[in-house]
């Protein structure tokens, strides 16, 4: 059967816009409130979490691409980040990586809260199942805590860093893997738990079968992709892949996905019935490391032609492009990268490090010229005075003449 064939560049626009980006230019964009703020995050369905904040926490980020500098404190009073007691609209489970999802979306989960954790930790909570009862005890007859206030004899503060932690701390997550314990926000960035039974509402509790759920979340992630193959579907919520297959194949008898054949992919892909397909994208967007148009890697570099990775976790003699590195989008385009910090104790805004991608080296002043006004909104948003080009790079000059003038 010969399918419908879509450009490189086609595609590219479709994914841009899919995922909100489109029309993401510094300085045109409106007022993003709560409500604005609640649209953008049920787009991408979710939003990772990371405890890295040399530039800004990741959650934060994806946001700021897509709406401009909104209030932070906004969105903190909707995920209960040091606002609020209670269950709000949001809590986190491990829907890509750990993330913050929809309350209501607690039901899509079950499946993965009722499977087998990986064996090494099935054998450490079966070994330790006493203590595992005995600190969903106390959280259900003191209610709501952090894992840092808990007092069971167990909970010893150990020397070492964050891997470093007490066995009743390595107790609430199996307690959260298995959805007994559900976060109630944060505190200080340190998750607060409650017992599930006691603060879930009912529809939260609803039963949704395995297959159902499935095919929810690759329904869901094809929209926030606008066109994928099998592994991007399967990836952005952590399926199998053989259980994104089989709702894929549902959801194309369904009429909602499309087989396509696009250019210079050399595998089947899937194009959401319905999705934009623009003639073109204006945008220029900082990208966070966890964002979804780059979070998986192979995407990005099929999509885009953008070999990626993180290097926070990556030896500092090994790092090629810096720390905290972020792709920039120009329109349809990952066209460079810039490893930023955010010096609060000067107000500097620091650029460390700036490439530009060997195919857009002789637009590289254009291009930086695009991206200075989204440094300085995010040097703003930051309430920073300044930005600094610090560092080296094969884009670092046009970068430092562009913030210059």
């Amino acid at each position: 059967m010969t399918h419908r064939r879509i450009s490189a560049a086609q595609a590219r626009r479709i994914a841009v816009a899919a995922a909100g980006l489109d029309g993401a230019v510094p300085g045109e964009r409106g007022r993003a409130g709560a409500r604005t703020l609640e649209r953008a995050i049920a787009r991408l369905g979710l939003l990772q979490l990371d405890s890295v904040n040399v530039f800004e926490r990741s959650h934060y980020l994806p946001l700021l691409a897509r709406l401009g500098p909104y209030d932070r404190t906004t969105l903190d009073r909707l995920l209960h980040h040091d606002h609020g007691r209670g269950l709000g609209g949001y809590t986190e489970y491990l829907a890509h990586e750990a993330a913050v999802i929809p309350v209501a979306d607690w039901p899509l989960w079950g499946w993965k809260r009722r499977s087998p954790m990986r064996p090494s930790t099935e054998q450490w909570a079966a070994e330790h199942a006493g203590l595992i009862d005995e600190v969903l005890a106390e959280f259900a007859e003191r209610g709501p805590l952090r894992p840092s206030e808990m007092r069971h004899p167990l909970h010893e503060r150990l020397p070492g860093g964050w891997w470093n932690k007490s066995d009743a701390y390595w107790a609430t997550s199996v307690l959260f893997r298995r959805g007994s314990l559900v976060t109630m926000g944060r505190s200080r960035f340190e998750r607060r738990y409650a017992v599930a039974d006691a603060v879930l509402p009912e529809p939260a509790r609803a039963h949704v079968e395995r297959d159902e759920a499935h095919r929810e979340l690759v329904r869901r992630a094809a929209r926030a992709c606008g066109i994928a193959t099998l592994d991007d579907l399967a990836d952005y919520h952590r399926l199998k892949v053989a259980d994104a297959r089989a709702a894929v194949a549902a959801l194309v008898d369904a009429g909602e996905l499309e087989p396509v054949e696009v250019e210079g992919w050399g595998r089947p892909a899937y194009l959401t019935v319905g999705a934009r397909m623009p003639r073109r994208v204006r945008a220029t967007a900082l990208l966070s490391p966890f964002d979804p148009l780059v979070w998986f890697r192979p995407r990005a570099e099929r999509a885009f032609g953008f070999a990626y990775r993180i290097s926070i976790y990556t030896p500092a003699a090994a790092r090629e492009h810096g720390y905290y590195v972020l792709p920039v989008l120009v329109d349809d385009e990952l066209v460079g990268r810039v490893d930023l910090k955010s010096d609060r104790r000067v107000g500097v805004l620091r650029v460390q490090h700036a490439t530009i991608e060997p195919p857009h080296a002789d637009r590289a002043g254009e291009l930086a010229a695009r991206l200075a006004p989204a440094l300085a909104e995010a040097a703003a948003w930051q309430g920073l005075d300044r930005v600094e080009v610090a560092g080296p790079g094969t884009w670092a000059r046009e970068v430092a003449l562009a913030v210059r003038a």
